[in-house]
């Protein structure tokens, strides 16, 4: 990086100048700035907050990849092909073959080039993809979770790093999603995961003095961590609390934007390219307004706050095309009086007797279904959604804000849980406090039993898949889903139409470029992530379909920048 205090200028800012500049510091963004270094080029990247990691540090940083070495290593293979008719079958119109056709040849190659020069590395998750039922789809493998990362190796830069997700954090440690499914479906060796853990964070007391967080990062953490430290390596350090204003564009060229910077406003020309990864607008109630459709609030989301959709605002006012903007990743969700972000419900809702059901009293949906999936039917319900439990499934399994009444109990709630969750010693009860339908809520019990007892539910299918069944218990059968709601007393909590960030943004062609209201790419401007028209559509077909497609055009963007890449063009809107 290159600093220039005297460049021409009509208000004579302070410029900076660089080869490439990376607007946020998600997953996307940085992979793109490591791939920037690695290939030669100076980088700086800009983080609007006071923390590096954006939506991706505090989400299960986990990456969609089908055909990766590491289903290799484990003696199976994978087809790209199924894996894009797989795709092109969940996604439906929205579906750019070209685009999703990259994105599975070369996000193999991706994997491959940030484990051989950044050290990020995963493992093959045991889940199956989100519909595993359709054509193409794989039961295990193709989703793959970071490897737990050591954040002493951080030093100081590890109080930079946003925090994980409080909903994931149990007593000062995080788990990794298979120990997660480990203890939430009660497989082999469940009860030896929490101990385990307990005893290495609250032993590792020089760690403990400098801080409260444990230093095995996991999740998008350990994403974050291993990317920082492999930035930090390279001599790149990112300029914190300094927002993007505006983007230049000079003879159909973008190559350099206005930031604020705690010291004021300056310019950064980046001479190879822009790489827009600023997340999507789930904080800006305005835009969910005029975008979105159904029932939505910023205030449901399980985002950092920060996601206003600054990139795609000043994308578009120096005519970059939108696409996909009624689109959201989204999630249930239940909002805790006083807490930053609402708390998703990934888990949870595949347990046995629990379910969710409106003012009626009556579901209306499957509720092992993939959150997204579940996020958007509570979104175009126009009724209340409520989920509802009895003591059996409160003492076994964490629900929302609940953590196992086994490991936490009732005497133990907080002024917050207080406020949001109901309990009674009679369904009767229950339906007085909360307003739902007594008699609706009683026939709903009577059809859970008798479903319970036959192992098929007859209304919505619940557990009738291998990806419903791996987050159900085990040791419930016929249906490791399904279970009566029978023993008091009973619980019930609101649960509302939440998300994950949204999936609208700057149109992109397949090498990432931003394209304009001609259809033409404009010449120095990339955007990836939630800052472009996501190529998934309105579906989520597997877990790490959002990190996967970020960090791969992350990849492609900053190759094509510094004039790698030369093949045909595709574009997605």
């Amino acid at each position: 990086m290159n600093r220039q205090t005297s460049l021409p200028s009509d208000d004579m800012l302070e410029t900076l100048v660089t080869d490439i500049l990376v607007v946020g510091s998600g997953a996307g963004g940085l992979c793109a700035a490591i791939t920037a270094r690695e290939l030669g080029a100076d980088v700086i990247v800009i983080e609007k907050s006071d923390k590096v990691g954006g939506t991706s540090a505090t989400s299960g940083g986990g990456i969609w990849v089908p055909n990766s070495h590491l289903i290799t290593e484990q003696g199976e293979t994978d087809d790209p092909e199924m894996a894009v008719e797989y795709l092109m079958t969940c996604i439906g119109e929205r579906a750019s073959r070209e685009h999703l056709e990259t994105y599975v040849a070369r996000a193999p190659e991706m994997m491959r080039f940030v484990e051989d020069h950044a050290d990020i590395r995963f493992i093959a998750g045991e889940y199956a993809d989100y519909y595993p039922d359709l054509p193409g789809a794989r039961k295990r493998l193709r989703s793959l979770d970071p490897v737990p990362f050591d954040a002493g190796l951080l030093g100081e830069d590890f109080a930079t790093v946003r925090a994980p997700h409080p909903q994931t954090v149990i007593f000062g440690f995080t788990l990794t999603m298979g120990e997660a499914a480990t203890m939430t479906a009660k497989l082999p060796g469940w009860r030896w995961v929490f101990p385990r853990l307990f005893a290495s964070y609250y032993l590792d007391l020089p760690f403990r003095l400098k801080t409260k967080r444990h230093r095995r990062l996991t999740l998008g953490n350990a994403l974050i961590g291993r990317s920082l430290y492999a930035l930090k390596q390279r001599g790149v350090k990112p300029m914190l609390n300094t927002a993007l204003e505006e983007l230049e564009k000079e003879d159909g060229a973008t190559r350099s934007a206005i930031v604020t910077t705690p010291e004021g406003k300056r310019r950064i020309i980046a001479r190879r390219g822009i790489v827009l990864a600023a997340g999507g607008f789930e904080h800006n109630d305005t835009m969910r307004e005029q975008y979105l459709t159904g029932r939505s609030h910023s205030e449901w989301s399980g985002t950092p706050g920060h996601n206003t959709g600054d990139a795609i605002t000043a994308a578009k006012d120096i005519g970059a095309t939108l696409g996909n903007m009624d689109a959201a990743w989204y999630a249930p969700s239940v909002r805790m009086p006083g807490d930053a972000q609402a708390i998703i419900l990934f888990t949870g809702r595949a347990s046995p007797g629990v379910y969710i059901v409106d003012s009626t009293g009556h579901r209306f949906l499957n509720e092992a279904i993939n959150y997204d999936e579940t996020g958007r039917n509570l979104s175009q319900h126009d009724d209340q959604g409520w989920i509802i439990f009895d003591s059996r499934a409160r003492k076994n399994y964490q629900i929302g804000p609940l953590l196992p009444g086994s490991v936490s109990p009732d005497r133990k709630w907080c002024d917050a849980i207080k406020q949001i969750v109901y309990k009674a010693d009679t369904l009767a009860e229950l339906a007085a406090m909360t307003g739902i339908d007594a008699q609706g809520l009683e026939e709903t019990q009577n059809r859970m039993r008798r479903y319970a007892q036959s192992g098929v539910d007859e209304d919505f299918g619940k557990g009738g898949n291998d990806y419903e069944r791996l987050y159900g218990d085990a040791t419930v059968t016929p249906n490791p889903c399904l279970a009566p709601i029978d023993t008091p007393p009973f619980y019930a909590f609101k649960v509302f139409p939440g998300d994950i960030g949204t999936k609208g943004g700057v149109t992109i062609n397949t090498h990432g470029q931003a394209i304009d209201d001609n259809g033409d790419p404009i010449a120095g401007l990339y955007a990836v992530g939630n800052s472009s028209a996501s190529i998934m559509g309105q579906t989520y077909p597997g877990a790490g379909v959002t990190i996967g497609p970020a960090m791969t055009f992350g990849y492609l963007a900053v190759r094509h920048a510094l004039g790698q890449l030369d093949t045909e063009l595709q574009t997605v809107t």
